[in-house]
């Protein structure tokens, strides 16, 4: 009996995805609608951050007719727009002040074992990248996409 159940679970194991090396986040999920001659077409738009927590992380905005294909859909970018950040000591090398589109996100490196002070957005893509020391800020957009858009093109411009 139990060569029997041994094959069966070797079986099923050869079918089983393997465990992704990337932690994936869900930012926002939001309902959009658009108006078409036969009426509102119903579809939703997914921002996923993606990180090994070892100093890479990808950023991806999909949408989709489901909120599991906007999902699936916006980590596939996610892991395709990966990049690499230089962290130095658990924190970043040097501060930076990046202004995207309403959005103005300061960066400053922590001291060792501050933690992350940081708002959720922020917060959300630097933990993903592995940074364990930051101090950041928000100031001017309230939206979170595009603080987040903001903290990965901070984070892509720094060398």
């Amino acid at each position: 009996m139990d060569t029997v159940q041994n094959n069966q679970r070797a079986h099923f194991e050869k079918f089983e995805k393997p465990q992704s090396e990337f932690t994936d986040k869900v930012m926002e999920i939001k309902r959009v609608s658009k108006k078409t001659k036969g009426g509102n077409q119903v579809s939703f738009t997914a921002l996923v951050v993606s990180g090994d927590k070892k100093s890479r992380v990808g950023l991806g905005h999909a949408r989709a007719k489901s909120v599991a294909d906007a999902i699936a859909k916006a980590i596939k970018k996610a892991q395709k727009s990966l990049v690499s950040i230089p962290i130095v000591n658990g924190t970043i090398s040097t501060a930076m002040t990046l202004k995207f589109k309403g959005a103005i996100i300061m960066l400053r490196p922590g001291k060792k074992g501050s933690g992350l002070i940081a708002g959720g957005p922020v917060r959300s893509v630097v933990e993903l990248a592995g940074v364990q020391d930051i101090v950041s800020k928000i100031i001017g957009s309230k939206n979170k996409s595009v603080n987040v858009m903001a903290t990965f093109k901070a984070l892509q411009s720094l060398k």
